[in-house]
């Protein structure tokens, strides 16, 4: 009889041991993951803009941690976007244009692809981006909730035949809320949202058309355009690039001051449609009661170009191209961890890995990016880059091919489709706006030696 008491009781206590560890064991979290497409890096009121309204960005981005250096390793939707998915540059994932989709062992390495392994439910809502039409319509497969578009997401924001005339920014809101009240506690979701605003709607009568409810915003405001939209900075940009789709598309938007402040305008209509929906998505988040386990990334595909040296939209390496605004919410961190500014370099390939650390999970060895997971606790590793490797292949026929390096001071860019080969080398220290080309001095010999080395090894090494 005593043994079996003992038995008992050695049984209860072992169970009470095994429900106090898993009650301290940190549940996975969930995650919403917002793309937005070709928003410039500084077009946010917590970026620095005082004229957009993003109150809802605004308040998220005061609890998160910022990252004030954040870039693309290819300014390019399609490239970038494969990118953000596999953590890996397009040398490696072999996206370089339109047509070729993630499939088999490729797409089993992405961050959608891993969580959903490991029990996630995933959504993914909006520009899919990667592919041919064929191709993102085979990913609803890959996603136990799909509402991806191939292309652009619709060659309109408001549909001619829709009676409600609902934007795509706002229906991608409602979807994205009907994703959430499919979801429940007993199972981490990832979701990912893609809008395909503020990308123009190219060639379109009004290409940046915003929700009729943003109509009247900024209607009576004169929206100050970049200090390098100047036929001076255009002049010195080499001959392909003034003769690239980038200048084309700079004269259907920013050829008269009058273009220009209505493209301006509704581009800002656009992201402050974009700011209400992340609004309505974190209040659902907080209804349903999944606020304090859910992880939000918010960052572009890439930068844009709005007038800057008299070109628009993006491929360049230059700063307005390749730069992106990002950040990373955390709700399960202290408070004092929260609210933070990084100087640190990030990328686009970093933010994969980032949500497979997150989650608990091994981060594949094919990634090439870092987790940030280091940089939400505090604890940046002191090995953390101080440059990064830039390419740009695709569309070559209409956009010059171009590579570079970019350190935390040096820019070196190398126009590699040019017979001769043309470089370019900055000072961003002492020339933000890249604007005094240093190539040509003989100060920087050794710099400019040291940079083509890198370029040249990194080429080899990124594969």
């Amino acid at each position: 009889m005593r043994v079996k008491l003992i038995l008992a009781l050695c049984t209860a206590l072992l169970g009470f041991h095994a429900d106090a560890f898993a009650a301290d064991k940190p549940s996975r979290p969930n995650f919403v993951f917002l793309l937005v497409d070709d928003l410039r890096w500084n077009a946010l009121g917590f970026m620095g803009d005082k004229i957009v309204q993003t109150p809802n960005l605004d308040r998220l981005a005061a609890r998160s941690l910022v990252f004030d250096n954040c870039f693309v390793t290819t300014s390019i939707c399609a490239v970038s976007r494969a990118s953000f998915f596999t953590g890996q540059w397009m040398r490696r994932h072999g996206i370089g244009d339109f047509a070729k989709g993630l499939n088999g062992a490729a797409w089993e390495n992405t961050y959608p692809g891993q969580l959903r392994s490991a029990g996630f439910r995933t959504g993914f809502i909006g520009k899919w981006g990667v592919g041919s039409a064929q191709e993102t319509s085979a990913k609803s497969a890959a996603f136990d909730y799909w509402k991806g578009l191939p292309g652009q997401g619709g060659r309109l924001f408001i549909e001619p035949n829709d009676p409600t005339r609902t934007h795509k920014t706002a229906k991608f809101g409602n979807e994205a809320l009907e994703f959430l009240g499919g979801c429940t506690k007993d199972k981490p979701f990832c979701l990912s949202l893609s809008f395909n605003a503020v990308h123009a709607r190219d060639a379109e009568p009004r290409e940046f058309e915003p929700d009729p409810r943003d109509e009247k915003l900024y209607e009576d405001v004169t929206i100050p355009v970049p200090k390098l939209a100047t036929d001076e900075a255009f002049k010195r940009l080499p001959e392909s690039v003034q003769k690239s789709e980038g200048r084309r598309r700079w004269g259907w938007r920013f050829d008269s001051p009058e273009k220009t402040q209505r493209i301006l305008r509704d581009y800002y209509r656009l992201i402050t449609g974009m700011d209400r929906e992340v609004g309505r998505i974190v209040a659902e988040l907080e209804k349903l009661g999944f606020a304090d386990n859910t992880v939000i990334v918010f960052t572009a595909d890439n930068g844009f170009a709005l007038g800057d040296r008299g070109m628009a939209d993006k491929w360049f390496m230059y700063e307005e191209d390749i730069r992106v605004p990002g950040f990373v919410f955390d709700p399960r961190l202290p408070k004092s961890a929260q609210g933070r500014r990084s100087p640190a370099m990030v990328l686009n390939v970093d933010f994969a890995p980032t949500l497979l650390e997150l989650a608990g999970l091994p981060v594949p060895v094919v990634m090439q990016g870092r987790s940030l997971a280091p940089h939400l606790k505090g604890q940046p590793p002191k090995d953390w880059r101080t440059e990064f490797f830039y390419e740009h292949h695709s569309v070559a026929a209409r956009i010059p091919m171009s590579e570079g390096v970019r350190t935390e001071r040096w820019k070196y860019l190398r126009w590699i489709a040019e017979t001769p080969v043309q470089e370019e080398l900055y000072d961003l220290l002492a020339d933000p706006l890249e604007e005094r080309n240093l190539l040509g001095d003989a100060k920087h010999s050794a710099l400019l030696a040291e940079l083509r080395g890198k370029w040249e090894r990194y080429g080899r090494e990124l594969k």
